[in-house]
């Protein structure tokens, strides 16, 4: 079930990100404010860790087909409401429905691939989700520059690879036996073990800011592309999302031998040079310097992600790691969410350059504190 398991798993993640590069199309047709965007994007991200932290371990109680088809069908939905959208509240509920899918599937997808590759499962679900991302956003940048209405042509072509794996489901063995207690699974389970609160604490500023980071990219990089830089083409904005996360893929896999305290500070030292450099690209609107600070922050991005994982769950005993990554994921959602909105409402009263300025310093400041942090717990 791994291939299959793979493919979905990208599939809905590559759904989530190929609205992004759209988003300033969607600001030119429907008046959309960058504060509206950014309420776009965090509806999503809330549905999203709505259904993780509630059905997130369903599939392991009714199986993971049942789960997986459900996600499937949600994603279908979203993509039609997407491809139908006129007006901002059908942006939202589009977003939400897909934020669901997302957050069932994910989890769902994932145990899959665990369940039938326990040596390369953890490797795989590392990168699944950004390699996915990648695709979402260069799909759609593809689109964007070869047919005349992406606006309704990535939502179709999306639909119809999910409408495939829906098909293809049916062919797909269950790779875990239903078992009594999918009601009691649904309640949230959000704890932190005592022996791991010092840990996360070290490691919170530089997972904030990594993924408040990947919120940023994925609500308003567009929009600054565009404004601050003045770049006409709308498929540029999305050309920089995707090189944050494919560089944050590759590290992912390029490091993964490493250890994670390494991984930490060498995350937590390229991400703010990365950010630094992506802020004068934007100052000096130059967009090679822009894709060259995103190269380097992506690569942070993906040593931290993985660097935090590795040294925040092996402090937990295994009954305590499921409410330990329900904690870890509700920080990082929202930190994925919340300064994107608060940017957005932001850009009316200091404009967007100095947003994406304070944001990118704010950034630098929280990754230094974990680095310093990581340094002084070593010696």
């Amino acid at each position: 079930m791994t291939p299959y398991s793979f493919a979905g798993a990208m599939l809905i993640g590559a759904s989530s990100s190929a609205v992004t590069p759209l988003y300033r199309l969607y600001q030119q047709s429907m008046q959309l404010t960058p504060f509206w965007i950014t309420v776009v994007f965090a509806s999503y991200v809330v549905s999203l860790l709505a259904a993780l932290l509630t059905v997130g371990g369903l599939s392991d109680y009714v199986g993971r087909r049942p789960v997986i088809f459900v996600a499937l069908l949600l994603n279908a939905a979203a993509m039609l409401i997407f491809a139908e959208a006129g007006g901002l509240w059908q942006l939202i509920a589009a977003r939400m429905v897909q934020g669901l899918s997302v957050g069932i599937g994910t989890t769902a997808f994932g145990a899959a691939i665990l369940d039938t590759s326990r040596m390369r499962g953890p490797l795989l679900n590392s990168v699944t989700a950004f390699l996915g991302l990648t695709a979402g956003a260069l799909g759609t940048v593809a689109l964007m520059m070869f047919v005349p209405d992406p606006l309704h042509a990535v939502y179709y072509v999306l639909l119809g690879l999910t409408l495939l794996l829906l098909l293809l489901l049916r062919f797909m063995p269950e790779s875990c036996s239903p078992k009594d207690g999918a009601l009691a699974s649904l309640r949230p389970h959000v704890a932190v073990p005592p022996q791991s609160k010092p840990v996360l604490a070290r490691l919170t500023p530089a997972n904030v800011a990594a993924w408040s980071l990947g919120g940023f990219y994925l609500s308003l990089m567009p929009t600054v592309v565009a404004t601050a830089m003045h770049v006409n083409a709308p498929w540029v904005g999305g050309l920089v999302v995707s090189a944050l996360m494919l560089t944050a893929a590759v590290a992912v896999a390029a490091f993964r031998n490493w250890p994670a305290r390494r991984l930490i500070l060498s995350g937590t030292s390229m991400v703010p040079v990365g950010v630094a450099v992506s802020m004068l690209g934007i100052g000096q609107q130059q967009v090679a310097a822009l894709f060259a600070g995103t190269m380097i922050a992506g690569v942070g991005f993906g040593a931290t992600f993985s660097g935090t994982l590795r040294t925040l769950l092996p402090t937990a005993h295994a009954h305590e790691r499921a409410g330990l990554l329900s904690a870890f994921y509700l920080q990082s959602y929202l930190a994925f969410a919340i300064p994107a909105v608060a940017a957005g409402l932001a850009v009316p009263w200091i404009g967007l350059s100095m947003v994406a300025y304070v944001y990118g310093a704010v950034i630098i400041v929280l990754t230094v504190i974990s680095w310093v942090a990581s340094l002084l717990v070593e010696r």
